[in-house]
């Protein structure tokens, strides 16, 4: 266009614009004469619902609108027609209480098209649906080439084909550029319509930061605090010392106000020392005896100090079988159970460790979690299995002496962030215990991935420890980020599984 641009406002629609609304209404629906709203439409849609009405207004002249209403989104399920879910376009199907944006339409005028003024329409109700805690946006988007192709596809047939680019069809092709996705067909949804064949098809987007109202009186924390506790290995004369130096670290996060506290793998190892004098297995079997009572003393210090501890691992005898077993102590006083599902060569042949054979992912009050014991993190069935079930954060506590090992923790722990676009927290111990056979050494640096992306660090590492350093890292994660990139993000790990040609499941 050739017109000099001085300024361009989006503004809430005025009742004083009806005769200019009306031009470009007129000039944008030329394939459809006589198709624009009346007066006594626009003021009663502004009457119910001010916020969903709005203009784009280019030098002052009207150059596009947008109309919406809110619905219960039970109303759209079956099979509805334009007539119907606007009530005889009375719009009295527009409630306050709704769950749903419903766009009633959207229009730009042809000299003003190119400037992309539409994307901003679509930009300012999604940002409406979000302030207004919405579930999402639904409207009946018409498909205004597909009479040319009537004759010999179906409807199904040619948005299949306009997704794959082999046919141009300017608005579905536009609705889908913008984050929209096909549902279903409506057919015989808006009357007249003779470009569609009266088919449209039902566009959604879903907000990702919707809330589905609670009864409670606490919400689910989006910025969450994770305390990573890196252990020194030293020696104890008493579970008592043990317990005593846990409660100080728990004490030092929680001042931080830390949601989460994470201890490394085998932190209760310097207790072995005592039964030195035993075999490997019977001394691991003797320290199994302590797991109940640590257990017991970590969920009474998760609600004294209001946080959730994750206890890293500990060896449990179970059926007169030895696993290596962690708890979660939730600041509720609940406690949920994980396992050490892969156990190494080193601990099979030496202590006789068992692998388990339960996964899950754990409800917290910070979303969903997982947590895999050090080997685990290396297998990456078991990350991809917790991600299926709304994993956001992976947290790893591990034991690696030799910086090979630690390496290969590390690695495999970003690379879970990364294919499972999450966060992954990793702590571990370091020091030496030269009085506990099998446990001479460790090396350790704990650390918080993130995936890579422009919202989080290019190198996709959030925080690090300071390696072999007795020390607590703190840091925070936004779970917020996260759902944008499941949706936005350059690459889209999750979404693009080809599960047509490959599927995982536990047995």
């Amino acid at each position: 266009m050739d017109m000099q641009i001085d300024n361009i406002e989006l503004l809430f629609l005025n009742l004083d614009d009806y005769q200019e609304l009306k031009v470009a209404m007129v000039a944008a629906y030329t394939t459809m004469p006589n198709s624009y709203w009346k007066e006594h439409h626009i003021q009663s849609l502004i009457e119910k619902f001010p916020e969903g009405q709005v203009v784009i207004k280019i030098n002052q002249q009207v150059a596009g609108c947008a109309l919406s209403i809110i619905v219960e989104d039970e109303q759209f399920e079956d099979q509805h027609t334009y007539r119907a879910i606007t009530a005889d376009y009375s719009f009295d199907t527009h409630t306050a209480d709704g769950n749903l944006l419903y766009g009633i339409d959207v229009f730009i005028k042809p000299e003003f098209r190119g400037l992309r003024l539409g994307r901003r329409l679509y930009d300012y109700r999604k940002e409406l649906c979000e302030k207004l805690n919405l579930k999402g946006i639904a409207f009946g988007g018409r498909i205004p080439n597909y009479h040319k192709y009537a004759e010999e596809l179906t409807p199904k047939e040619y948005i299949a084909k306009v997704r794959r680019r082999e046919i141009h069809d300017p608005v579905l092709n536009f609705q889908i550029s913008n984050d929209f996705h096909p549902v279903k067909i409506l057919k015989g949804y808006l009357e007249g319509d003779e470009a569609s064949n009266e088919f449209a098809v039902l566009m959604e987007w879903d907000n990702i930061y919707y809330e589905k109202p609670s009864r409670k009186a606490q919400t689910q924390k989006k910025i969450v605090r994770l305390g990573l506790i890196q252990w020194q290995m030293r020696p104890y004369q008493h579970i008592e010392d043990l317990m005593r130096q846990a409660e100080y670290f728990i004490d030092a996060v929680a001042g931080y106000r830390s949601d989460f506290a994470l201890f490394p793998e085998f932190f209760n190892a310097p207790l072995m020392a005592e039964n030195n004098h035993l075999s490997e297995p019977a001394a691991i079997r003797e320290l199994a005896q302590h797991t109940e009572g640590i257990v017991q003393k970590l969920s009474e210090l998760s609600i004294s100090y209001n946080i959730n501890i994750i206890s890293g691992s500990m060896p449990e005898i179970k059926d007169d079988r030895l696993y290596n077993v962690g708890y979660l102590c939730k600041r509720d006083g609940s406690i949920e159970r994980y396992e050490k599902l892969h156990v190494t060569p080193d601990e099979a042949k030496v202590w006789g460790l068992q692998g388990g054979s339960h996964i899950q992912a754990f409800d917290t009050d910070c979303g969903k979690i997982g947590i895999l014991i050090c080997y685990d993190v290396e297998f990456p069935e078991l990350s991809r299995l917790l991600a299926a079930e709304g994993m956001d954060i992976l947290f790893v506590p591990f034991l690696t002496d030799t910086q090979n090992g630690y390496s290969r923790v590390k690695n495999c722990a970003q690379a879970r962030a990364i294919e499972n676009e999450c966060y992954v927290a990793i702590a571990g111990s370091v020091g030496n215990l030269p009085n506990v056979h099998n446990m001479d050494i460790q090396f350790a640096q704990s650390m918080v991935f993130t995936p890579c992306d422009f919202a989080f660090p290019t190198n996709g590492i959030k925080a690090e420890a300071t390696p072999n350093t007795e020390m607590i890292l703190i840091a925070d994660v936004d779970i917020d980020l996260l759902r944008e990139l499941h949706e936005f993000g350059a690459v889209r790990n999750l979404q693009d599984r080809r599960e047509d040609i490959y599927e995982l499941r536990k047995k």
